[in-house]
């Protein structure tokens, strides 16, 4: 599948990157998101098997993107940010 992957991304115009293996701090935007994932969200829901955190992702992907505050925005939502930037 790697092998896939890597072509698929040449044919559409990307170059495949990858960090060393068993090195978080190369890859810290990936990993800093998965920590406030795993805090926000996993920790907070009842997720009594790997099913059910499925279940609930793409509603927690859809209010992490729109609802969730982040502190790049100035702990505004990507929503309250986004209207912000409009009325400027």
């Amino acid at each position: 599948i790697a092998k896939d992957t890597a072509s698929l991304l040449r044919d559409i115009g990307m170059e495949p990157c990858t960090t060393p293996v068993r090195s978080p701090q190369s890859n810290g935007m990936a990993e800093a998101f998965v920590k406030t994932f795993k805090r926000d969200y996993v920790s907070v829901n009842p997720t009594p098997d790997a099913e059910t955190v499925i279940a609930q992702l793409p509603f927690w992907f859809e209010h992490y993107n729109n609802l969730h505050p982040h502190s790049a925005l100035g702990y505004q939502s990507p929503r309250e940010f986004i209207s912000s930037q409009s009325q400027t």
